[in-house]
């Protein structure tokens, strides 16, 4: 069985607690991405997404020039690099999350896990099961 380290990207970009919410939708927009895991010395604190702008920044009248800390969620879901494509799809349908970081033993980020990894390196039963969790109703969504 494919472990998560097999299909992640790993090639992930972060975001520091202290940068702006205009540099994270920047960030967003050049990578054509709806979220960022928050980070500090290689550790994630917290994901930002487009939506936590818009509703915790934009829509509370925040400045551009708040800090990602001020909008981020910080109960972030997240892999292992030597999980299984079914238990992190399973974790994945179980939050309606369509993406998730990825750690190592040290607890250190070193990807990003996505429906799309798990579809594309053939895991269909697993990306399926998870875009069936996502997909459902209900249920607060806490990072995109």
């Amino acid at each position: 069985m494919a472990t998560v380290r097999d299909l992640m990207t790993s090639d992930v970009e972060t975001i520091g607690p202290d940068q702006t919410a205009r540099e994270a939708a920047a960030f967003m927009l050049s990578a054509d991405t709806g979220s960022i895991p928050v980070c500090e010395n290689d550790k994630v604190i917290g994901m930002i997404t487009d939506r936590d702008i818009a509703v915790r920044g934009v829509a509370e009248g925040r400045s551009p020039d708040c800090r990602v800390r001020d909008l981020m969620s910080s109960d972030v879901i997240c892999a292992r690099d030597t999980d299984d494509a079914q238990s992190v799809a399973q974790r994945m349908s179980d939050a309606q999350v369509r993406r998730l970081p990825v750690l190592d033993q040290g607890n250190r980020i070193v990807g990003m896990i996505s429906l799309g990894d798990l579809s594309r390196e053939g895991k269909q039963e697993a990306a399926s099961q998870a875009l069936e969790g996502v997909s459902a109703s209900g249920g607060q969504h806490q990072q995109a």
